[in-house]
């Protein structure tokens, strides 16, 4: 430690441990210089890092005022040593108990130091030639010595006023397009439970700061993000699955016009009929589209009305809550299409209202759906025995599938 750099405050101002090492640590490089109000500005940049307030800053801008040159220079004089009433009229005629309070807070944040004389007096002694010997006051020296410090701190600043600039930014654009989502698809009457949706948005939107901060707007960014990923996805699954919905009464209208003589769909009359049926719709042979009557369905799956807004009353409003149920239950929507492909669209969707049924027996559904489809696909699977199962655990046992 060198004894000379380490400067002790007059009268009963005390001195700390901390002030020592900061003197004893500030090192300025030979012939080092730097703009003192650029350093200044750098300096109000990171008040917040710095914990130093406006009128902080204001004393700060006052005793740079008493130095002459513009540059801080490691080989001049960087002592200054206004009296307080001087000090106080540049510092915006502040008050001198607040005057006081602000130089003992750059004191503290390591921006000045204090260079007092023997009796606490603020001078200069000049020599014979006029030049300044020693002063005593204020020393700007610490401003120099971290003006690189100063200014790394004040691109920190910048770069996070940046980032919080455009994470509020997607949160408005994120905002916009979740509400707009939201409204369009309760407007025009979309199947699913849209009125929850908005009250997850609603109290999501709520957790936005008053006051925001980088880190409160990204989480609330986050968590907006992923609820709009969320809509679109069922927005895109009730599309697709009005597509299946289409494909599907095109392939029926096609089969009823190729057989006009055939009046019952569920139950064809020779097995060349019914291989041709189910090359037609690419369901296993054991099986064909709307294979079971829908009240039936129904009374072995009560619970997927619970996803339909106005009810299950065709298969239309079946499919549409089976999709519903499939985002609910995690199953993929490749795993889905495989089973529309493999069951027929009505077929898939009575599959979604069974394993909604036993859920809380089944582990992954959408592994166990794919079990179905390819058991469906080897001509292993019926869904009868398993409407049959349901109907009897709901107390309906004594009727009777397809």
């Amino acid at each position: 430690m060198q004894s000379g750099n380490v400067a002790t405050p007059f009268g009963r101002r005390p001195m700390t441990l901390a002030l020592v090492r900061r003197q004893a640590a500030m090192e300025i490089k030979h012939g080092k210089a730097a703009d003192k109000w650029k350093v200044l500005r750098d300096a109000s940049a990171a008040m917040e890092l710095l914990k130093i307030q406006s009128n902080s800053l204001a004393v700060l801008d006052a005793l740079l005022s008493f130095y002459p040159d513009n540059e801080l220079r490691q080989d001049a004089q960087l002592i200054v040593f206004p009296s307080n009433a001087q000090l106080a009229l540049r510092a915006h005629a502040m008050a001198g108990a607040t005057l006081r309070r602000h130089i003992a807070i750059l004191v503290e944040s390591g921006l000045i130091a204090r260079k007092d004389s023997a009796n606490g007096k603020r001078f200069a002694r000049k020599g014979d030639d006029g030049q300044i010997e020693n002063a005593f006051g204020f020393d700007l020296s610490p401003l120099l010595a971290r003006s690189e410090e100063l200014a790394m701190l004040a691109q920190r600043v910048a770069a996070e006023r940046a980032s919080l600039r455009k994470a509020k930014e997607s949160l408005t654009i994120c905002r916009r397009d979740v509400r707009k989502l939201i409204t369009a698809a309760m407007v025009e009457g979309a199947d699913g439970d849209w009125k929850t949706t908005e009250d997850i948005y609603i109290a999501l939107a709520s957790r936005i700061p008053r006051v925001p901060t980088l880190e409160g707007v990204t989480s609330v960014l986050n968590e907006m993000e992923m609820l709009r990923e969320e809509v679109l996805n069922r927005l895109e699954n009730l599309e697709n699955a009005e597509k299946i919905s289409t494909n599907a009464a095109h392939i029926e209208q096609h089969i009823q016009n190729s057989k006009p003589e055939s009046v019952n769909e569920s139950e064809p009359r020779s097995e060349k009929e019914q291989g041709a049926k189910a090359s037609l719709s690419h369901q296993p042979k054991n099986e064909s589209q709307r294979a079971f009557p829908l009240g039936l369905v129904l009374k072995a799956c009560p619970m997927i009305s619970d996803y339909a807004p106005r009810g299950v009353g065709s298969w239309r409003d079946l499919m549409s809550a089976a999709v519903v149920v499939r985002s609910m239950l995690g199953v993929s929507p490749s795993a889905y299409q495989d089973a529309c492909e493999a069951l027929g669209p009505e077929n898939a969707a009575v599959a979604i209202a069974c394993i909604l049924e036993r859920a809380n027996f089944i582990n992954s559904p959408g592994g166990y759906l794919r079990d179905l489809t390819r058991r469906s696909e080897r001509g292993e699977f019926s869904l009868g025995p398993m409407i049959m199962a349901l109907l009897k655990a709901n107390g309906q046992g004594g009727l009777r599938a397809g």
